[in-house]
């Protein structure tokens, strides 16, 4: 029977057997919890029993438990199973396509009928009484009650009471003291009833979350008389720094450059690579007549040329020569020089200076 929380029915010649359910403790459960059979002797009977699920053999031959009080308690089990599945909800019913033995099943079974008229008994017994409770749904706390009021509950009462902490329903409190559903759901409702245990309140639902909107106005797009402009003490300091490279007598060394003695001829084919020392500060950025990775005020015929980071490279005066034109396809490069091309540019400098790539740089 599928629902919450559901179970297994197991029949025999027209009469249930057993009732499996997890909502409510078995024989195993109800033997150990109550404390008449211990965790070492329940693993040392199942190690005797060969793996069998239910060691009745084992309980009897070592006197844990007699003939007649395994049958009960098995009975009892199957009766708080049904009535665990039926005071829930049931979704539906369908048979089992494989055939398993039951776990604890009795001797004699009981009638389906009898056993539904046994469950729907109890279901109307909850309800009746002042604070009727459901087995998996409220969960009481304990009430500011007297000491010596607490002491005159009887012991079964008292179990209930200590455990009830707001966190356990009448099911897992079965399942804790070992005692059947109806009679923690009954124990519990009784309490209640009596004062003794009170149902927290629900929470109160969650505060609204406020959020900010912006106002309409600040995501317009701001027209072109609102955009700030360039800061002129900004521009006046640039224009300082880049004056005051020209003044520069000895620039810093390059710590990353490796020296190299006298003795030590550069190799073939790295005499492009190496920084050319007479290399002006001033220099032409033409963008026509500059390459990416080339010294400026050099005609290379073998390939480019590195430019070392100590270079101060600052912007030609008015009067500054024009520096000589490379030749077309001097480095690969069959691109051809356009003569308009050779006044001084800004966009030569910066490419060289940030070694952006564009188009016309044939990198």
């Amino acid at each position: 029977m599928s629902g919450r929380p559901g179970g297994v029915f197991h029949l025999r010649d027209g009469c249930v057997v057993a009732v499996e359910s997890p909502g409510a403790p078995g024989p195993e459960a109800r033997l150990l919890r109550s404390g008449r059979v211990g965790g070492e002797q329940w693993a040392d009977l199942l190690r005797e029993a060969g793996g069998t699920r239910w060691p009745q053999a084992g309980l009897i031959a070592h006197g844990y438990a007699g003939a007649a009080q395994l049958r009960v308690v098995c009975m009892m089990a199957m009766q708080d199973a049904a009535f665990a599945v039926v005071a829930g909800e049931v979704e539906a019913c369908d048979p089992l396509d494989a055939v398993f033995e039951p776990y604890a099943p009795v001797d004699q079974g009981e009638t389906p009928g009898r056993l539904l008229q046994d469950a729907a008994r109890k279901l109307a017994a909850v309800a009746a009484l002042p604070r009727p409770v459901r087995p998996d749904r409220e969960r009481p706390v304990q009430a500011a009650v007297p000491d010596e009021l607490r002491d005159r509950l009887p012991p079964r009462q008292r179990e209930l009471f200590a455990h009830a902490d707001g966190r356990r329903t009448a099911r897992d409190i079965a399942f804790v003291t070992g005692l059947g559903v109806y009679t923690a759901t009954v124990g519990m409702a009784r309490l209640l009833g009596d004062g003794l245990l009170e149902l927290p309140e629900a929470p109160a639902s969650g505060s609204p979350v406020t959020v900010r909107i912006p106002p309409t106005e600040s995501l317009r797009k701001r027209s072109a008389s609102t955009v700030p402009g360039p800061d002129p003490e900004l521009l006046s300091a640039l224009a300082a720094a880049l004056t005051a490279g020209t003044d520069d007598p000895a620039p810093d060394p390059d710590p990353d450059a490796e020296t190299a003695g006298p003795a030590d001829p550069p190799a073939a084919g790295e005499a492009d690579r190496t920084p050319r020392t007479d290399t002006p500060e001033a220099v032409d950025c033409d963008p026509g007549g500059v390459r990416d990775g080339e010294i400026p005020g050099h005609r290379d015929t073998a390939g480019p040329a590195t430019v070392p980071r100590s270079a101060s490279l600052v912007p030609p005066g008015p009067d500054a020569p024009s520096l000589p034109r490379r030749e077309p396809g001097a480095s690969g490069i069959t691109e051809t020089l356009a003569p308009e091309r050779a006044a001084v540019s800004w966009k030569g400098f910066f490419r060289l200076r940030h070694r952006i790539w564009t188009p016309d740089s044939g990198t």
